[in-house]
Protein backbone atom coordinates (compact mmCIF):
# COMPACT_ATOMS: atom_id res chain seq x y z
CA UNK A 1 0.00 0.00 0.00
CA UNK A 2 1.66 3.36 -0.85
CA UNK A 3 2.12 5.72 1.97
CA UNK A 4 -0.08 8.54 2.78
CA UNK A 5 1.44 11.97 1.38
CA UNK A 6 2.14 14.39 3.83
CA UNK A 7 0.57 17.42 4.66
CA UNK A 8 0.04 20.63 2.74
CA UNK A 9 2.56 23.36 3.57
CA UNK A 10 0.97 26.08 5.89
CA UNK A 11 4.03 28.14 4.88
CA UNK A 12 3.68 29.81 1.15
CA UNK A 13 6.72 29.20 -1.01
CA UNK A 14 7.15 33.09 -0.62
CA UNK A 15 7.97 32.59 2.76
CA UNK A 16 10.22 29.34 3.12
CA UNK A 17 13.95 29.16 3.89
CA UNK A 18 15.97 28.24 0.63
CA UNK A 19 17.14 25.31 2.83
CA UNK A 20 12.86 24.32 3.12
CA UNK A 21 12.70 25.21 -0.33
CA UNK A 22 15.25 22.93 -1.01
CA UNK A 23 14.07 19.82 0.71
CA UNK A 24 11.34 19.71 -2.50
CA UNK A 25 14.58 19.13 -4.54
CA UNK A 26 15.58 15.79 -6.25
CA UNK A 27 18.77 17.67 -8.08
CA UNK A 28 18.50 15.68 -11.62
CA UNK A 29 22.42 14.48 -12.79
CA UNK A 30 21.48 12.07 -14.95
CA UNK A 31 23.14 13.14 -18.39
CA UNK A 32 24.87 10.06 -20.06
CA UNK A 33 27.69 12.07 -21.13
CA UNK A 34 28.54 13.15 -18.07
CA UNK A 35 32.67 12.89 -17.31
CA UNK A 36 32.91 11.86 -13.89
CA UNK A 37 34.37 15.38 -12.98
CA UNK A 38 30.86 16.87 -13.85
CA UNK A 39 28.68 14.01 -11.84
CA UNK A 40 30.85 14.53 -8.78
CA UNK A 41 30.56 18.63 -9.15
CA UNK A 42 26.29 18.39 -9.39
CA UNK A 43 26.10 15.68 -6.82
CA UNK A 44 27.90 17.89 -4.49
CA UNK A 45 26.07 20.93 -5.71
CA UNK A 46 22.86 19.16 -5.08
CA UNK A 47 24.57 18.25 -1.60
CA UNK A 48 25.40 22.02 -1.05
CA UNK A 49 21.96 23.20 -1.53
CA UNK A 50 20.64 20.75 0.86
CA UNK A 51 18.12 19.19 -1.71
CA UNK A 52 16.36 16.09 -0.38
CA UNK A 53 18.18 14.05 -3.11
CA UNK A 54 20.28 13.74 -5.82
CA UNK A 55 19.25 11.91 -9.09
CA UNK A 56 21.78 9.73 -10.69
CA UNK A 57 21.73 6.44 -12.91
CA UNK A 58 23.00 3.72 -11.45
CA UNK A 59 26.45 3.47 -12.31
CA UNK A 60 26.76 6.88 -9.99
CA UNK A 61 25.95 4.79 -6.71
CA UNK A 62 29.30 4.46 -5.56
CA UNK A 63 30.50 7.98 -6.11
CA UNK A 64 26.92 9.38 -5.01
CA UNK A 65 27.16 7.92 -1.57
CA UNK A 66 30.82 8.71 -0.76
CA UNK A 67 29.45 12.49 -1.19
CA UNK A 68 26.39 12.19 0.54
CA UNK A 69 27.15 9.85 3.43
CA UNK A 70 26.23 12.13 6.93
CA UNK A 71 24.52 14.62 4.90
CA UNK A 72 21.01 15.57 4.45
CA UNK A 73 20.99 14.57 0.49
CA UNK A 74 19.81 11.22 0.25
CA UNK A 75 20.04 9.15 -3.07
CA UNK A 76 16.86 8.59 -6.15
CA UNK A 77 18.07 6.08 -8.17
CA UNK A 78 16.61 5.48 -11.93
CA UNK A 79 15.54 1.91 -13.01
CA UNK A 80 14.92 0.84 -16.59
CA UNK A 81 15.57 4.32 -17.44
CA UNK A 82 14.47 6.51 -19.76
CA UNK A 83 11.95 4.22 -21.94
CA UNK A 84 11.03 1.56 -19.07
CA UNK A 85 10.52 -0.84 -21.90
CA UNK A 86 12.15 -3.84 -20.11
CA UNK A 87 10.61 -6.84 -19.26
CA UNK A 88 9.03 -6.85 -15.93
CA UNK A 89 11.50 -9.53 -14.99
CA UNK A 90 14.60 -7.70 -15.91
CA UNK A 91 13.20 -4.63 -14.30
CA UNK A 92 12.81 -6.62 -11.04
CA UNK A 93 16.23 -7.72 -11.66
CA UNK A 94 17.75 -4.35 -11.64
CA UNK A 95 15.68 -3.03 -8.69
CA UNK A 96 16.73 -5.59 -7.18
CA UNK A 97 20.36 -4.95 -7.83
CA UNK A 98 20.32 -1.57 -6.94
CA UNK A 99 18.08 -1.50 -3.92
CA UNK A 100 20.60 -4.21 -2.44
CA UNK A 101 23.63 -1.88 -3.50
CA UNK A 102 23.33 0.90 -0.99
CA UNK A 103 21.13 2.88 1.37
CA UNK A 104 18.73 4.19 -1.26
CA UNK A 105 15.91 6.50 -0.32
CA UNK A 106 14.16 6.36 -3.56
CA UNK A 107 13.55 4.30 -7.13
CA UNK A 108 12.77 6.18 -10.09
CA UNK A 109 11.08 4.11 -12.85
CA UNK A 110 9.24 4.72 -15.92
CA UNK A 111 6.24 2.72 -16.72
CA UNK A 112 5.25 1.65 -19.58
CA UNK A 113 3.34 4.49 -21.06
CA UNK A 114 3.14 2.77 -24.58
CA UNK A 115 0.51 0.07 -22.50
CA UNK A 116 -0.84 2.75 -21.34
CA UNK A 117 -1.36 4.33 -24.72
CA UNK A 118 -2.68 0.58 -25.42
CA UNK A 119 -5.17 0.73 -22.25
CA UNK A 120 -3.37 -3.28 -21.47
CA UNK A 121 -4.17 -1.47 -17.20
CA UNK A 122 -3.51 -4.78 -15.68
CA UNK A 123 0.07 -5.18 -17.57
CA UNK A 124 0.94 -1.50 -16.29
CA UNK A 125 -0.50 -2.44 -12.84
CA UNK A 126 1.39 -5.73 -12.38
CA UNK A 127 4.29 -4.30 -13.79
CA UNK A 128 4.27 -1.17 -11.38
CA UNK A 129 3.92 -3.90 -8.36
CA UNK A 130 6.22 -6.25 -8.91
CA UNK A 131 8.56 -3.59 -8.88
CA UNK A 132 6.83 -1.81 -5.71
CA UNK A 133 7.45 -5.19 -3.66
CA UNK A 134 11.06 -5.03 -4.43
CA UNK A 135 11.64 -1.67 -3.01
CA UNK A 136 9.46 -2.04 -0.10
CA UNK A 137 11.66 -4.84 1.18
CA UNK A 138 14.33 -2.38 1.07
CA UNK A 139 12.60 0.38 2.75
CA UNK A 140 13.25 2.41 -0.35
CA UNK A 141 10.30 4.34 -1.65
CA UNK A 142 9.03 4.13 -5.51
CA UNK A 143 8.14 6.60 -8.06
CA UNK A 144 6.69 5.88 -11.11
CA UNK A 145 6.95 8.38 -14.29
CA UNK A 146 4.07 8.38 -16.46
CA UNK A 147 5.83 10.31 -19.62
CA UNK A 148 2.29 12.30 -19.24
CA UNK A 149 3.60 14.57 -22.82
CA UNK A 150 3.00 11.21 -24.21
CA UNK A 151 -0.48 10.57 -23.28
CA UNK A 152 -3.49 12.06 -22.85
CA UNK A 153 -5.06 13.88 -19.61
CA UNK A 154 -7.72 11.05 -19.17
CA UNK A 155 -5.15 8.78 -19.39
CA UNK A 156 -2.44 10.36 -16.91
CA UNK A 157 -5.56 10.27 -14.24
CA UNK A 158 -6.11 6.21 -14.95
CA UNK A 159 -2.14 5.97 -14.86
CA UNK A 160 -1.96 7.44 -11.52
CA UNK A 161 -4.88 5.30 -10.00
CA UNK A 162 -3.18 2.08 -11.54
CA UNK A 163 0.28 3.40 -10.10
CA UNK A 164 -1.84 3.41 -6.91
CA UNK A 165 -3.39 0.44 -6.96
CA UNK A 166 0.46 -1.49 -7.73
CA UNK A 167 1.93 0.27 -4.75
CA UNK A 168 3.85 3.16 -6.07
CA UNK A 169 4.59 5.84 -3.16
CA UNK A 170 5.44 8.85 -6.02
CA UNK A 171 3.17 8.99 -9.40
CA UNK A 172 5.80 11.71 -11.51
CA UNK A 173 5.12 13.30 -14.30
CA UNK A 174 8.01 13.16 -16.90
CA UNK A 175 11.64 12.01 -17.21
CA UNK A 176 13.01 14.64 -19.27
CA UNK A 177 14.14 12.74 -21.99
CA UNK A 178 11.28 12.20 -24.33
CA UNK A 179 11.13 13.57 -28.01
CA UNK A 180 8.59 12.28 -28.93
CA UNK A 181 6.01 15.42 -28.56
CA UNK A 182 5.77 18.51 -26.96
CA UNK A 183 7.63 18.72 -23.70
CA UNK A 184 5.81 20.76 -21.63
CA UNK A 185 6.55 18.25 -18.49
CA UNK A 186 4.67 19.55 -15.17
CA UNK A 187 2.14 21.56 -16.06
CA UNK A 188 -0.23 22.84 -13.31
CA UNK A 189 -3.27 21.66 -15.24
CA UNK A 190 -1.27 17.59 -15.42
CA UNK A 191 -0.01 18.06 -11.80
CA UNK A 192 -3.37 19.03 -10.54
CA UNK A 193 -5.20 16.28 -12.08
CA UNK A 194 -3.17 13.39 -10.43
CA UNK A 195 -3.55 14.99 -6.93
CA UNK A 196 -6.43 15.15 -7.22
CA UNK A 197 -6.76 11.66 -8.41
CA UNK A 198 -4.42 10.53 -5.71
CA UNK A 199 -6.35 12.41 -2.77
CA UNK A 200 -3.96 11.54 -0.29
CA UNK A 201 -3.18 8.02 -1.46
CA UNK A 202 0.21 8.57 -2.62
CA UNK A 203 2.66 11.72 -3.03
CA UNK A 204 3.44 13.67 -6.18
CA UNK A 205 6.45 14.43 -7.82
CA UNK A 206 6.63 17.08 -10.79
CA UNK A 207 9.69 16.58 -13.07
CA UNK A 208 9.97 17.94 -16.64
CA UNK A 209 10.42 21.92 -17.77
CA UNK A 210 10.29 23.48 -13.98
CA UNK A 211 12.78 26.09 -14.52
CA UNK A 212 11.55 29.05 -13.04
CA UNK A 213 11.02 30.44 -9.32
CA UNK A 214 7.37 31.55 -10.54
CA UNK A 215 6.54 27.74 -11.59
CA UNK A 216 8.69 26.52 -8.66
CA UNK A 217 6.54 28.61 -6.43
CA UNK A 218 3.05 27.61 -7.58
CA UNK A 219 3.56 23.89 -7.04
CA UNK A 220 4.65 24.37 -3.58
CA UNK A 221 1.69 26.47 -2.77
CA UNK A 222 -1.07 23.74 -4.74
CA UNK A 223 0.75 21.25 -2.34
CA UNK A 224 3.20 19.41 -4.46
CA UNK A 225 5.42 17.07 -2.28
CA UNK A 226 8.80 16.81 -4.77
CA UNK A 227 10.02 18.01 -7.97
CA UNK A 228 12.46 16.66 -9.89
CA UNK A 229 14.86 20.31 -10.72
CA UNK A 230 18.23 20.05 -13.35
CA UNK A 231 21.32 20.79 -11.93
CA UNK A 232 21.32 24.01 -14.21
CA UNK A 233 17.56 25.03 -12.97
CA UNK A 234 17.98 24.35 -9.23
CA UNK A 235 20.36 27.94 -8.63
CA UNK A 236 17.52 29.49 -10.73
CA UNK A 237 14.66 28.02 -8.61
CA UNK A 238 16.16 29.10 -5.05
CA UNK A 239 17.11 32.32 -6.21
CA UNK A 240 20.88 31.94 -5.79
CA UNK A 241 21.29 33.31 -9.75
CA UNK A 242 19.66 36.56 -7.77
CA UNK A 243 22.28 37.01 -5.33
CA UNK A 244 19.97 35.93 -2.46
Amino acid sequence: MAKQRKMKSLKKASEMTRRELAAYIDQSVLKPEFTQAEIKKYIQEGVDFGCATVCINPSAIPLAQELCEDTETGLCVVCDFPFGLSSTKSKVKQAQEICSSANIQDLDIVANYGWIRSGLWQQVEEDIRAVAEVCHNYGTLLKTIFEVDALSLDEVKKATEVAIAAGSDFVKTSTGFYTGGKSDGATLEVIQAMMDVAAGRCRIKGSGGIRTREHFFALIDMGIDRMGIGYRSTPVVLGLDEGE
